[in-house]
């Protein structure tokens, strides 16, 4: 469910400990499961069974995911009837992605509700979601009416409700740590059917949801077009739709990956999917929604079409500022202590990366984190005293009208001490 830091830190140490005992003990076990993956020159041509234009690579331009992005232009124009050629109803289009961080994701849970509390909430254009960012992100996507679920999903649920560990015995033959069955039940209870078919409904109005999965073998993001698969209105999309979910939020060696049936060259293949984290820790537009952003929606005959600034807003799910830890001097210890530090900095590297876009293409960029005083401990991976905290820090927040950051917290301090530095120098220059 991209675990917060300590979770990311014990999952590395256990696999550390399973493996070297597996290799010592169990050899000649053989692998988990047989694999057909498919090959590297394929990998662009490996389409879904069934449905061949719900999803596209992320590192790249997808022909599928911006004939969706151009077609969602068309279909807001159509879903408002009596407004002149090319006008919108809105003013501005407005993107929300969330990030990854496990239980922290109570905290994007509770900005939401108290967002839609204090009155000026946007109806989302987009909205993106990674790891815990996936399981938030349909409900965000579908507005007020699923406040309450969510709100229900990050408040009422303990580690029991997520995940049970595998025995020992089990491990000798199994792909994860623990099993996921208590989450996709979860997941199945509060995203049914009625849900999706609100889902596939704003779809066909011109909204987009979009949730990112790593796909292991290519050791690259894909962007799921999740109103597409709701589209279909079928159980095997039904069934689809549900596994992206628990794919992204399925942390390598703690949770098990989805092992997913493809087609490619007239040739039937499997694909393994993983957290979306693995790649980024939150996921925005750079090969979809972007070229709208710029102004090159391929607007052939819209000779009336006006651009709308994009707001972004970025929930991160996640302190970006250093924490004290004592690091125990132990190869485990160390372990922890490194890969924690390596996911953060890959976070604040993906915020820095998306601001940079964004002053590029004229975006208005916004930011939310968890508020670096929140220090309330945890008991378990899931607590629910600590989330239900954090959510009611997230929703005080939101209702009060949240103050966005318009630029990454440690960057903004970065360029305020060079400024500090230069002014510095240039009276000391003149003196």
């Amino acid at each position: 469910m991209g675990f917060p830091i300590k979770s990311y830190k014990a999952a590395m140490a256990a696999m550390l400990f399973c493996l070297t005992w597996i290799a010592i003990v169990a050899p000649g076990c053989g692998t988990v499961r047989d694999r057909h993956p498919v090959p590297l020159d394929l990998q662009d041509e490996a389409r879904v069974v069934g449905m061949p234009d719900v999803r596209g690579f992320g590192d790249s331009p997808d022909e599928s995911l911006f004939k969706s992005a151009v077609e969602s232009v068309r279909q807001e124009l159509a879903a408002q009837p009596g407004k002149p050629a090319g006008v919108f109803m809105t003013p501005t289009v407005d993107v929300l992605a969330l990030s990854g961080g496990g239980a922290d994701g109570a905290f994007g849970a509770g900005l939401l509700c108290g967002w839609t509390a204090h009155g000026d909430r946007p109806n989302f254009k987009l909205v993106t979601g990674i790891s815990t960012g996936s399981l938030i992100a349909p409900f965000a996507f579908l507005g007020p009416e699923y406040d309450a679920r969510l709100k229900e999903v990050y408040t009422t649920i303990s580690t029991k409700d997520i995940y049970v560990e595998r025995s020992l015995l089990k491990l000798l033959r199994s792909d994860s740590l623990a099993d996921t069955w208590p989450m996709a039940r979860l997941a199945a209870s509060k995203v049914d059917q009625k849900m999706l078919m609100d889902i596939a409904a704003e779809h066909k109005k011109g909204r987009r949801l979009f949730i990112g999965t790593t796909n292991l073998d290519a050791q690259r993001l894909v962007i799921w077009d999740m109103g597409a698969i709701a589209s279909k209105g079928t159980p095997e999309a039904f069934k689809l739709f549900h596994q992206i979910m628990l794919a992204s939020a399925s942390i390598p060696v703690m949770f098990p990956p989805l092992y997913l049936d493809v087609e490619a060259g007239g040739q039937k293949y499997d694909e393994l999917h993983v957290d979306g984290g693995a790649v980024a820790e939150v996921m925005t537009f750079e090969f979809t929604f972007r070229p709208l952003a710029v102004g090159k929606e391929a607007r052939k005959g819209e000779k009336d079409f006006k651009p709308r600034l994009m707001r972004l807003f970025i929930v991160r799910n996640s302190k970006t500022k250093p924490e004290y830890g004592k690091t125990e001097a132990s190869l485990k210890g160390i372990t922890q202590r490194a890969l924690g530090t390596i996911i953060k900095y890959q976070g604040i590297g993906d915020l820095y990366r998306i601001y940079s876009l964004s002053k590029v293409d004229g975006l208005d960029f916004n930011l939310a984190q968890i508020p670096g005083d929140f220090n309330v401990q945890r008991k378990e991976e899931f607590d629910q005293n600590y989330m239900n905290q954090l959510f009611n820090v997230g929703y005080d927040l939101g209702s009060r009208g949240y103050s966005w950051m318009k630029a990454p917290l440690r960057l903004k301090q970065s360029i305020e001490a060079v400024k500090e530095a230069e002014a510095a120098g240039k009276g000391s220059s003149q003196k």
